[in-house]
């Protein structure tokens, strides 16, 4: 049975039950434009030409790790409606209380204390695409105002778990733009 806040019914978290997503690790992640609106760009022989909206989640997908010294950024690529991307979250030997990361505080007290303990964790994947999701929404939003922008309200993560799969998602990422005809993103993909 589904869990009620507020006497509502919750949607059940995508992520792995009983796993800290602030601690080190690789992690893949897809994050979709709101109805999968291809706004970012289109392929062309099996290359990404990125509109300008595209060019702005492509820019501030690199800021990432200025903003999260704990994070570097494997491969990645900006489609017409999605990013494809790879973050390790490495905090051992980084100075991580050297940035900050608050798009997403935990600010939960009185009444729905619980909501402090399911909050994003600071330091977490949650709080990192938070913070690139709200950024990139911003600036769209603000340099072009007569474009209705928005991300679709959740994201997609694997946990990489050894080199090989690190491989595998690498090529998968590296070639996605010349699978697009076949990609279930695709709204003229005959896969949908």
């Amino acid at each position: 049975m589904s869990e009620k806040f507020k006497n509502k019914y919750t949607i059940k978290s995508a992520r792995l039950e009983g796993h800290d997503y602030s601690q080190d690790g690789m992690y893949f992640v897809t994050i979709c434009t709101k109805n999968r609106e291809e706004c970012f760009g289109k392929i062309a022989e099996g290359k990404m030409i990125l509109s300008d909206v595209g060019k702005i989640a492509n820019e501030f997908w690199q800021e990432i790790a200025k903003h999260f010294l704990f994070v570097n950024l494997d491969e990645y690529i900006v489609m017409p409606n999605h990013l494809h991307g790879i973050i390790e979250i490495n905090k051992n030997g980084s100075n991580m209380y050297a940035c900050r990361d608050e798009a997403l505080p935990r600010l939960y007290t009185g009444e729905f204390s619980k909501m402090s303990e399911i909050s994003p964790k600071s330091g977490s994947l949650s709080v990192i695409i938070g913070s690139f999701k709200s950024i990139v929404s911003k600036m769209i939003n603000n340099q072009h105002p007569n474009i209705i922008f928005a991300w679709q309200s959740r994201f997609y993560d694997h946990i990489i778990r050894n080199e090989e799969s690190l491989g595998k998602i690498r090529e998968y990422i590296k070639t996605n733009p010349k699978m697009w005809k076949r990609d279930r993103n695709n709204s003229e993909s005959a896969f949908m």
